[in-house]
Order: structure tokens, then sequence, then C-alpha cells
């Protein structure tokens, strides 16, 4: 095999099975297909699963859990910076380089 020093790469075979376009595509589209019978199903069941609903899901309905879902993640985006200086270390932290100190990337 001859290296193409031009910046050409060959076209690697795939290895699994999402490396295949059409197998991928099938994939999304099963996975759009289930997505879309259980949202009709939150339409044509109602809420007729739970009893006792807490207030919230009696006001909002079906979409408490996307809001709390999004309202979570989007807490611990805003956490994450603070987060990393309290546990962020640096790359010879084990070898006895000791804690980070800062560095261009800050």
């Amino acid at each position: 095999m001859s290296h193409d020093h031009h910046g050409h790469h060959e076209v690697k075979e795939p290895v699994g099975w999402m490396d295949r376009p059409e197998a991928v595509k099938r994939f999304f589209i099963v996975f759009y297909v289930i997505c879309g019978l259980l949202f009709a199903a939150e339409f044509m069941l109602g809420g007729a699963e739970n009893a006792h609903p807490h207030p919230l899901e009696e006001r909002m309905r079906f979409f408490v859990y996307p809001v709390y879902g999004f309202l979570s993640f989007w807490f611990l985006v805003l956490l994450a910076r603070p987060m990393r200086t309290l546990l962020i270390r640096s790359e010879d932290y084990y070898q006895g380089g000791g804690r980070y100190q800062g560095g261009e990337h800050e």
C-alpha cells in the first residue's frame, strides 16, 4: 500500500452496522416510528395511568417531564464550569504533580 502525501485518504470499508448508511437510516426510521407511537399513545391514554397526579402534572399535562429534563440538563451545564475548577487535576497528578495550577486553557 502506498502512502499518498497530497492529502488524499483511502476510503475504508465499513466495520460495524453503524458505518453503513442504509442501516443507520433504517435505525432512525424505526426510532422515529416508536417515538410517534409513544406520542400518540400519550394523547389516547390522556392521563389514565395516574389516579393521583402531582399538581404540576395536572397543569402541564405531558409537558412536565420534557420541561423538567430540559431545566435539569441546563442546570448541569451551568454547574459544569464551577465543578471543573473544583475537580480538575494536572496531567501528571498520579505521578506526583499535585493540584492543577491553571494554564493557557483557562
